[in-house]
């Protein structure tokens, strides 16, 4: 348990798609197992009263001039393994990338130690970008995706991680795949109850999540007995969907239906279900994820290098899908879901505008497309929360205290001051130019993960 405490100052969040609501010089009051027990607003009768007395027993923390209070970021698709080749080879064909760099790599988690130290550097940097909740796929092997949970109890970090199962014989190397779809099925089953069981894990910070890599890399029997696993376990699910035009294309002449439609055949389409990036989905898919539940983590910069196409995301947005945003270390190059806002944002006007200057105006481009500033924040933070199914993103009653003080006057910043910028200014400005040097301290469940020393 935690020692309760208060936190005072000005924060953002976005409660509802495409609207940041401004709490300002708010008292919000975290309990001791780490939820908000209130919140004060500066205009309530007894706001200074309850400020005092909090301050009395010296549990009072004031946020200084400059600093502001946002909640953590959730990253709904991260290649965990994959982040000692951050931003390596990307001018590698797609098959090249996988083959000569990523499973190579992703082999060497075998070795605990190796694990180890490379999980512990890739949720010690994610949580210095203020992302509080990751949604992980490890590597098939057992003992090292149980390394990874580990490390995140160990940092702090709310994530679901993922043993990822892989079996086809003619998409995944000899050296890198299950034996059978029975021994994927098995060491997912393992990983589960595993996890579940940590020391530490009894308030389920870290969660499991049934994944299969992508339905290429898996055969139908182990597909089909993922599926049966899931239903009886009640956990997230996991795996990439319509990514690039490869993938989708695979999948449509294997069986004659969509990436969607398969998985929802096979079981693995449920409310806790997280489909990474679905740029080739077409509107029977989004449909069918709409009656699941299902969520999209939208990978915008990723898409950029491998994925052939960009998330139609006002649409999806527009339909009230589930979604929210993925770095998809290391198909995208940073770590940070700020980043990721900020290519959410690009990516929607390149495909509203169009990008080939050869091609009229008028025909160019997708219209509409566009997304705001709120709506980019929205996905960062409570959408990502949404998709999970999980208490968090939002300052809130009853919802968990994960959140980070942003400091604009934090050295080395990229935030530029004007004597009239106002609150909503200043958020913009977070939002399109604050990085790491800017994020001072995060918060997991009301623990202090981070501090910027």
């Amino acid at each position: 348990m935690n020692t309760p405490f208060s936190i005072c100052g000005t924060a953002f969040h976005a409660p509802r798609r495409g609207e940041v609501e401004i709490l300002a010089d708010a008292l919000i009051e975290i309990s001791a197992d780490g939820g908000i027990a209130e919140i004060v607003e500066s205009d309530h009768p007894h706001y200074q009263e309850r400020k005092s007395a909090t301050a009395r027993s010296g549990d009072l923390h004031v946020l200084a001039e400059g600093q502001y209070l946002l909640p953590g970021f959730v990253d709904l698709h991260i290649h965990a393994p994959q982040f000692p080749q951050l931003g390596k080879a990307l001018d590698a064909p797609l098959a090249d990338w996988l083959q000569k760099y990523t499973f190579p790599l992703e082999a060497r988690y075998a070795e605990r130690k190796f694990a180890a130290t490379a999980y512990d550097s890739l949720v010690g940097t994610l949580l210095a970008n203020g992302t509080t909740t990751a949604v992980y796929f490890a590597t098939r092997h057992l003992e090292g995706s149980l390394v990874l949970a580990e490390t995140c109890l160990g940092k702090g970090q709310r994530a679901v991680v993922g043993r990822v199962a892989m079996d086809d014989e003619r998409q995944c190397p000899d050296y890198y795949r299950d034996a059978s779809p029975d021994e994927g099925i098995d060491l997912t089953r393992q990983f589960i109850h595993r996890l579940r069981a940590l020391p530490g894990n009894e308030k389920a910070l870290v969660r499991p999540a049934v994944t299969p890599r992508f339905i290429p890399s898996c055969s139908d029997r182990l597909l089909a007995g993922l599926g049966e696993l899931l239903s009886v376990e009640a956990c997230h699910m996991q795996t990439h969907c319509s990514e690039s035009d490869w993938a989708h294309g695979y999948v449509l002449e294997r069986f004659g239906r969509s990436d969607t439609e398969m998985l929802a055949e096979f079981g693995l389409l449920t409310r806790r279900s997280i489909l990474a990036h679905a740029n080739l989905m077409g509107g029977s898919d989004f449909d069918l994820l709409q009656a699941k539940g299902s969520g999209i983590a939208h990978c915008p910069l990723s898409n950029f290098y491998f994925a052939n196409a960009v998330l139609p995301l006002r649409r999806v947005l527009d339909q009230g899908l589930h979604v929210g945003l993925g770095t998809d270390i290391s198909g995208g190059h940073s770590p940070s879901i700020l980043d990721n806002c900020r290519h959410a944002m690009t990516a929607a006007r390149a495909l509203h505008d169009g990008v080939d200057g050869r091609i009229a105006a008028a025909k160019r481009g997708a219209a509409p497309a566009r997304i705001t500033p709120s709506e980019a924040f929205w996905l960062a933070t409570a959408g990502g929360g949404e998709a999970l199914d999980l208490p968090i993103g939002l300052f809130r009653k009853g919802l968990r205290f994960d959140a980070m003080v942003v400091d604009i006057n934090a050295p080395h910043s990229n935030i530029a001051r004007a004597d009239n910028d106002g609150p909503p200014d200043i958020f913009e400005k977070i939002l399109c130019n604050a990085g790491r040097p800017n994020i001072t301290s995060v918060w997991v469940e009301g623990r202090l993960v981070h501090r910027l020393s």
